[in-house]
This record gives C-alpha cells, structure tokens and sequence, in this order.
C-alpha cells in the first residue's frame, strides 16, 4: 500500500471559500477523518486550514509577490499555497511536507489544477539551504517546538536574502514581533477546524 491510497476514500474535490480559483481534495469533517486514518497528528493534508487560505488569497491577489520566483511553500500540507503560486506566475514551487500522505494528496491535488509542483520532504533541518526567493507558509506556528524550527529557518532565509512570507490567524506560537501585517481576510466555513464560522487571518512578512 503506498501512501497515495486512500486519500480519495477520505476525500472529495472542492474549493476553499476564500481561493474558489483552486480545486483541493478535502474532507468533510476534520474529527471523523482523523479517526478513521489513525494517525497520531491531524490529517492536515486534507483541510484547506486558514493561514494556508489567506495566504493563498493574498498571492493571488498580488501576483508580483511571486512573479518569476522560486518559492518554497513550507508545511504545505494540501499544496494549495504552492499552487496558488504557480497560479499567480511563479517560475517554480517547491511543497515541503514531513507527512508522506500529504505530499502523495499535493501531487493528487498538483495534477487537479494543471500545475507541476516540486514535492520534497522535511526541509527545516537541511545542511543546504534550497534554491528559492521566497518562502510561504501558511499556519506554521501552532505548537512551540514546530514554532521554534520555523522560527529558525525564516531568521536563516531572510539572512540569505529570501523573502518569507506567512498567513496566521493569531496562533499562540507567532513570533508577533518579528512580522509585519500585509493584509487580513475573513475565512469563512471554519466551524470544524477552528470552532467559528469565520476567522480572521493575517498575511505577514517575516523580518
């Protein structure tokens, strides 16, 4: 069994409320789903999550932010913000995942949209830093330790040179002083995942 089966057992094609322009394979209710997968951690591959959705929105609406770029979409989780990417002109994505069923749902989820994604693994504790000019990450900062790897790897990224740039609807973990607000967007339909009908989120950049 390899870890592309079953995801669309678990799964339908949809759209996220806020990026209409990108079809996902999502699941209808977060709790069920995570229960009949097993797994330890949520499947996150399967929700189009809020910092991911805004995030997304805020690169379709601002194309010159990937324009011509390599971006990395870090956590990708569905794919859709390196879709959204590409999407927008970028000259390349690369989606990064930890999780082997994510990255099988982003290249499912790469194949729906006509797009090519790059699909790698964990990136944070890399020897070499990845070619890119950007890097995107939506909802990364929900649990301290997950927060402090990113942490690291941004402060790494802008030293080099790299723009990051990261979608947060106020999660505990944002280094709050370290980003600046670009935008905000109210995402609808996020009873399940977020225990509210809608919530605000944030597009910041890193700095």
């Amino acid at each position: 069994m390899t870890a592309g089966d079953g995801i669309r057992d678990w799964t339908t094609p949809g759209r996220p409320p806020l990026v209409p322009e990108v079809t996902l394979l999502l699941a209808e209710d977060m709790h069920r789903t995570w229960s009949a997968i097993d797994e330890d951690a949520p499947p996150f591959w399967a929700f189009a999550w809020v910092g991911g959705q805004a995030l997304a929105r805020h690169v379709l609406d601002h194309p010159d932010l990937v324009r011509g770029r390599r971006v990395l979409d870090l956590a990708s989780g569905s794919g859709l913000v390196a879709i959204a990417a590409l999407r927008a002109g970028a000259a390349a994505a690369i989606a990064s995942d930890t999780d082997a069923r994510a990255r099988a749902a982003i290249v499912l989820n790469a194949q729906a949209n006509d797009v090519e994604i790059d699909v790698v693994g964990d990136v944070l504790d890399a020897d070499e830093p990845l070619d890119v000019d950007l890097v995107l990450a939506g909802d990364v900062f929900y649990e301290q330790p997950m927060a402090r790897l990113v942490e690291r790897f941004c402060d790494e990224a802008v030293a080099v040179g790299v723009d990051v740039v990261v979608g947060d609807p106020g999660r505990e973990y944002l280094p709050r002083r370290r980003v600046t607000a670009l935008g905000s967007y109210e995402v609808v339909g996020t009873l399940d995942l977020e225990g509210g009908e809608t919530t605000r989120t944030t597009v910041y950049r890193f700095t």
